[in-house]
């Protein structure tokens, strides 16, 4: 695994794959800057008359309903089609679901629309998976481990490649789990992380026609450079900046030495 990671960050320096996120306000800067620090290339566009176009042109699309209104809505609906029909992959990060019944409308939808990957937090991907859970805000009242077995039942309802994000992130096709032992607390204290996490896994799915090993990949790194990060950090403040630092800085030896991924055994 760890050579498919080296050879798609590789992929990802080299094309630098333009990503488009239809995603929250909250977090635009920060997914857009570790786009960059990665290599990849963001765009940011919401409004209707102009999604389907940016679709187009992008390798791969973002949909995070984190600051949900009607008019964003709109717009995903329009994008997912979009990529349906030309084989762009997509990646839902269902923010708060769970939360309030417009949300989990607003999920139903786009789930219809067949997403190639889920990436969310464990009570995220539990509500997805129709326990009943509720979210505490955007934050996860649930461990990753708790949440595996929904995200597998949910990989093989939805036909997509579920990551379940949290101390430890787990990759699932509903078959298969690999899990990742990287990151650090400090990165639960920075906002909008697990955002960051979807849009990387996009910058691989535009090089890496296999979902589960683009997810594998986008994690491991963003676990690594957390990691990495915190190492030299005081706090979350310098913790997001060295994060950007250590994204744009990774080697083949911080991967060989440093990766904690494995294929989970039954």
């Amino acid at each position: 695994m760890k050579e498919s990671i080296i050879k798609n960050l590789k992929l990802v320096r080299e094309k630098s794959p333009l990503v488009h996120s239809i995603t929250n306000y909250v977090v635009m800067n920060n997914t857009a800057n570790a786009l960059l620090a990665l290599g990849a290339s963001p765009v940011m566009a919401h409004a209707k008359l102009e999604v389907a176009d940016m679709v187009n042109i992008a390798g791969a699309l973002v949909v995070n309903i984190g600051t949900l209104d009607e008019f964003w809505v709109d717009s995903m609906l329009l994008a997912v089609k979009k990529a349906n029909e030309r084989d762009t992959p997509w990646i839902l990060d269902p923010v708060g679901a769970g939360a309030t019944a417009y949300r989990n409308e607003t999920l139903t939808r786009l789930l219809g629309f067949k997403p190639n990957v889920i990436r969310g937090n464990a009570s995220e991907i539990m509500s997805l998976a129709k326990a009943n859970v509720q979210t505490k805000g955007v934050d996860s009242t649930h461990s990753s481990d708790d949440a595996l077995s929904y995200g597998m039942q949910l990989a093989k309802e939805s036909g997509a490649i579920v990551c379940v994000s949290g101390a430890t992130d787990f990759v699932t096709d509903g078959n298969r789990v690999v899990e990742i032992a990287n990151g650090h607390e400090l990165m639960g204290k920075v906002t909008g992380m697990g955002c960051t996490a979807t849009a990387l896994i996009a910058a691989f799915m535009a090089v890496e026609k296999d979902y589960f090993q683009a997810t594998v990949s986008g994690m491991t790194l963003m676990g690594l450079s957390g990691e990495i990060a915190a190492k030299n950090s005081f706090g979350p403040g310098t913790l997001q900046l060295n994060f950007y630092d250590s994204l744009y800085q990774l080697e083949d030896k911080h991967v060989n030495q440093l990766a904690k991924v494995k294929h989970r055994e039954d």
